[in-house]
């Protein structure tokens, strides 16, 4: 489905839409979303952009008991970049401002996605002081309009909640290590940590259903190609038709999940998930990044690119690393388990971003 903008119609991407598809055949009970509030802050981020999709999806479908999305941004303009497709609806409803602002307009929020902030090391490394703002003040904020409405809160959190250890084994949910306050990364990893500790402590004291998610390495349409991560720097270039060249050996291995895995996982636990619980988000399959260089760039719709990475030399060791991949006994619990292994998601990302 699509709005008229003058003579254009905007619709939503075709990958999308078939994802959509995909999460709505999963046979949940969609139904307990119908007419319900959903606020979602930094709806425009990678992630929660995949549920505001979904819960409008939901909508164009039930025009007598749509979702009403309450859109938390920052900018408008990036709210109508995009979602085009979905600017005019009476059931679509942008909420700009910052979420460490306080939101007494809201009188209605039955459920709340926290998904407002950075994620990438690029973006949190250049305002520090932003992320953990946003993991902190943002976080009891949204809390405090779960308290006052009754909704049920997700808090998108991440694996760096684990800390530091290179690990080939299993992550679960009680396996922590250290992180190091002073860091430069810890604005991000200390403050999901507080951000987590905030919604089990709502939860204790106040009754509030806070749920968890701590997130894996995640990608798929829609993701910033020049966010910095190494998957996102490979399919830009081979999009641009670009030989990819490592900087490193590329042994080292990580666990890739697709967002529209990682976007069901978020709704079951909206719906299912043990309030007062985290939960493991992600691929328990890794990956090297020579693997996944090769890979994206056999995916190219220009022939002939290269995989490159530095030559050999006595001074250097080899660098295996390994970020550990989670154990998702938690999420299997639920009945989820991520199905779409790299070589389809990542085929479906570039069709994304390849002009039709």
């Amino acid at each position: 489905m699509g709005v008229t903008m003058g003579e254009q119609v905007i619709k939503r991407h075709s990958v999308i839409t078939e994802d959509m598809e995909t999460l709505f055949s999963l046979g949940e009970d969609w139904q307990r979303f119908a007419g319900k509030h959903v606020v979602i802050a930094g709806s425009t981020g990678f992630l929660a952009a995949y549920l505001v999709e979904f819960f409008a999806w939901l909508s164009e479908r039930w025009p007598e008991s749509p979702v009403y999305i309450h859109a938390l941004a920052r900018h408008r303009e990036k709210l109508e970049q995009r979602f085009p497709h979905l600017m005019g609806k009476h059931w679509f409803i942008p909420l700009i401002q910052d979420v460490c602002d306080p939101l007494p307009g809201l009188v209605r929020a039955d459920y709340i996605v926290h998904a407002a902030s950075a994620g990438s090391p690029k973006y949190y490394l250049r305002d520090p002081v932003g992320t953990a703002r946003a993991n902190v003040v943002g976080t009891l904020n949204l809390l405090e309009l779960a308290k006052r409405t009754g909704g049920r809160l997700l808090f998108m959190s991440s694996g760096a909640v684990y800390g530091n250890g290179d690990s080939k084994e299993s992550i679960g949910e009680t396996d922590f290590g250290t992180l190091d306050p002073l860091d430069p990364s810890a604005c991000y990893g200390e403050g999901k940590r507080m951000g987590e500790t905030l919604c089990a402590d709502y939860h204790r004291q106040y009754g509030v259903e806070t749920v968890i998610s701590r997130i894996s390495h995640t990608y798929g349409p829609g993701v910033a190609l020049d966010d910095g991560r190494s998957f996102a720097d490979f399919v830009a270039d081979a999009l641009a038709g670009r030989d990819i060249v490592l900087n490193s050996d590329g042994t080292s291995s990580r666990p890739f999940c697709y967002v529209s895995d990682a976007a069901a996982a978020f709704l079951i636990l909206l719906l299912r998930g043990e309030a007062g619980k985290a939960y493991n988000v992600g691929m328990d399959h890794e990956m090297t990044i020579f693997e996944l260089a090769e890979l994206v760039a056999s995916l190219s719709p220009h022939s002939g690119i290269q995989v490159r990475r530095p030559p050999p030399s006595p001074d250097r060791q080899a660098e295996f690393r390994s970020s550990g991949h989670f154990n998702l006994a938690r999420m299997e619990q639920l009945g989820w388990r991520p199905g779409i292994m790299p070589e389809v998601g990542f085929k479906r990302t570039l069709r994304y971003f390849i002009p039709s």
